[in-house]
């Protein structure tokens, strides 16, 4: 049976003081289970104290995006090496807001995804589709078309290094949630394709929901086969949220 995984996706929030009371009361609360692996990603700015905070804990370290180059003239961006340096296990590659805010293809999220890959960091593959899309039919081929790319890319192999998400960019941060029949049946689609090409990775590999996964709903969708934890927005922000969210991955 797979582990089960919760990913909190701070994003563009959060100071020092208010890191540091979230840490303790995730520190506090996790300390009172281990049924699954827990990561924070905080903004760039606070990798290095989160990671300090984290040193001897159960809860991992993430970035929450990476550059496509290794090193050199590139300004405002961070390398793979130096995240590996701060101490991160994990890179958010691929997230909707990447794709949509600063026009990342899905050539540019393989590239990060190997770069990741290269300084031994487990990239979590974001995949998902607009309202548009969905409403037009698209969803499966959008989300096969963003992980084939991956896979033509690094190969089958690379992905037992890795985990995905699967995060309909229409319910997040809007509050709507995919329902978990709906999320199934694409996490179901992801996992086929991927034991087209190799089942054994195909059954290993965790794939998380993401889109505005709370706590009242986090149980109902880890029930669906293929769900294997959340990528967490809004709610990784509240201690006492992602806890409940955390538990009910406990598989």
């Amino acid at each position: 049976m797979r582990r089960g995984m919760v990913v909190g996706n701070w994003k563009m929030n959060g100071d020092s003081a208010a890191i540091d009371v979230l840490l303790r009361e995730l520190l506090a609360g996790t300390a009172q289970f281990d049924g699954a692996d827990i990561a924070v990603c905080p903004p760039f700015p606070y990798l290095s104290r989160v990671a300090e905070l984290l040193r001897g804990s159960s809860v991992s370290v993430g970035a929450q995006n990476v550059a496509l180059e290794a090193s050199g003239a590139f300004t405002g961006e961070v390398a793979a090496a130096m995240l590996k340096d701060l101490g991160c296990r994990y890179v958010i590659v691929g997230h909707s807001e990447r794709r949509a805010l600063y026009g990342e293809t899905s050539a540019i999220v393989a590239q990060k995804f190997l770069q990741a890959q290269r300084e031994a960091l487990i990239p979590i593959l974001c995949v998902g589709e607009t309202l548009e899309q969905r409403e037009a039919g698209q969803t499966l081929s959008v989300v096969s078309e963003q992980l084939q790319c991956v896979v033509d890319a690094a190969g089958i192999a690379a992905l037992q290094q890795a985990a995905i998400a699967y995060e309909p960019v229409w319910a997040i941060g809007t509050g709507r949630t995919a329902t978990p029949a709906q999320a199934q049946e694409v996490h179901a689609h992801l996992r086929q394709l991927l034991s087209s090409h190799d089942a054994g990775v195909a059954q290993q590999l965790r794939i998380l929901y993401g889109g505005s996964v709370k706590a009242d709903n986090a149980a109902e969708l880890f029930a669906e086969a293929d769900i294997d934890g959340a990528l967490v927005g809004g709610a990784s922000l509240v201690a006492q949220d992602f806890l409940v969210i955390s538990q009910a991955a406990e598989f």
